[in-house]
């Protein structure tokens, strides 16, 4: 209780600070107030000072997408770690734990320790962890906080060694995963399963590393269908199984007969943002082992969902009877000019959108309080601080009006903005996710 409490007062703590110029698209008349003052005064996006371009998050499609994975994980048994660096944004870290998430995945150690500030108890580090000194902070972490889970990576012999090395003389092990690649040329991972059994044997050699179970990541899957990625899955149960048949597992088994309370027992991990349909029916193949399974799923881009990549990828289009993600982002710019009939500019660019997948989708224009399709716009390019358009004969935009974009591709627009707007379908703002990246 006491450790939740502190991550809720340091989420909390947020609001004390200042409203400046370090963050894009507010109100300039707000400078000086904190960003709970600012949240409190309940002012509406379109009419009450914010400038563009600003980015918004829809305060109904976060209700309802954090609402529809915990529904859906629990649907299917599946504990749930959403992978944080999407947004690395610990007020939505929180809200995920409070809808069911077992803990937050991460990527590298700025993140945990950002989540750790945050009070975050249980985090998966989906990578091979062999910095030292990230190493020796975690140990410190673990040893002044009984209650703190990690977990990471394991996918070479060297790798365990070097993490071997940094962590002698640590008073807690370190809990790792073994994790299987995808397939040849895939992007990380022991390539086969008697590597996955080497880097097993590697861990065992070691006081200061305990097997906790296996992972993977099947969006690496080269030239992924559903079935290659299903094969895929069953080779890491099998993998799993195959582990526990061979006593791999009974340093786990002895702690948790010593009523660890770190210990949830045996994991099996997978599941991006596109195919997690599958991980969830190979994962409730998974025969009876030794010891409980935690089946963890590590989605992230759910969050805020998208109108681009997530949108066609989403495994709901496949599944339409277990609900739908809603996009939660929209990008506000103004159109600043319109040399041509055919051409127009909006004050949004690279620094503000996502576009390593897709450019930012024309969505709707704004004029006087009205809001209309944008229908004959589209977007054609980003400069850094320019969106180029395109307008079909006849239509309708000037200098001076808002421009709502979808975006595609949540991992690259979160990390532009460090403060966002949170707003209800009225445009009133209620509250402001703060980002670290």
């Amino acid at each position: 209780m006491a450790a939740d409490t502190t991550a809720a007062e340091a989420v909390a703590r947020l609001a004390a600070d200042r409203v400046d110029h370090r963050f894009k698209g507010l109100p300039p008349d707000a400078e000086g107030l904190t960003v709970g003052e600012l949240a409190a005064q309940r002012r509406n996006l379109f009419t009450d000072g914010f400038t563009t371009p600003v980015l918004a998050l829809s305060a109904e499609g976060l209700r309802h997408n954090l609402r529809l994975m915990e529904t859906y994980a629990a649907r299917h048994g599946l504990a749930f770690a959403p992978h944080g660096k999407t947004s690395m944004a610990p007020q939505l870290f929180r809200r995920q734990i409070e809808h069911g998430a077992w803990g937050i995945t991460l990527a590298v150690p700025h993140q945990v320790r950002v989540a750790r500030e945050f009070g975050i108890r249980r985090i998966f580090l989906a990578n091979e962890l062999v910095d030292a000194s990230a190493l020796r902070w975690i140990a410190a972490e673990l040893a002044a906080d009984p209650t703190f889970r990690f977990v990471c990576y394991a996918d070479s012999v060297r790798g365990v060694e070097l993490m071997d090395a940094a962590l002698r003389g640590t008073a807690r092990s370190v809990d790792v995963v073994v994790e299987l690649a995808a397939g040849e040329g895939a992007r990380t991972g022991a390539r086969t399963e008697a590597d996955c059994a080497a880097v097993a044997d590697a861990v065992a050699a070691t006081s200061t590393l305990r097997l906790v179970g296996v992972a993977g990541y099947e969006g690496e899957v080269p030239d992924a269908t559903g079935d290659r990625v299903r094969a895929w899955l069953r080779r890491l149960t099998a993998l799993a199984a195959d582990f526990d048949r061979a006593g791999r597992f009974e340093g786990l088994r002895a702690d948790r007969g010593a009523d660890f309370e770190d210990v949830d027992g045996i994991i099996v991990s997978a599941g991006g943002s596109a195919w997690f349909d599958a991980v969830a029916d190979v994962f409730a193949e998974l025969p009876e082992l030794s010891l409980p399974v935690l089946k963890l799923l590590r989605s992230g881009a759910y969050v805020s969902h998208d109108d681009g990549h997530y949108r066609r990828l989403t495994p709901f289009t496949r599944v339409p009877e277990e609900g739908a993600l809603q996009p939660a982002f929209r990008l506000w710019a103004q159109v600043v000019s319109r040399p041509s009939a055919e051409q127009a500019f909006a004050n949004a660019g690279k620094r503000d959108a996502a576009y390593d997948l897709d450019l930012p989708t024309a969505q709707v224009i704004r004029r006087d309080g009205t809001e209309r399709p944008a229908a004959g716009v589209t977007v054609t390019g980003l400069s850094d601080q320019h969106t180029w358009l395109s307008t079909a004969p006849g239509t309708d935009l000037r200098v001076g009006d808002w421009l709502g974009m979808g975006l595609s591709h949540p991992c690259t627009t979160f990390d532009k903005w460090q403060l966002i707007p949170v707003a209800e379908p009225d445009g009133t703002v209620t509250e402001y996710v703060r980002t670290f990246f």
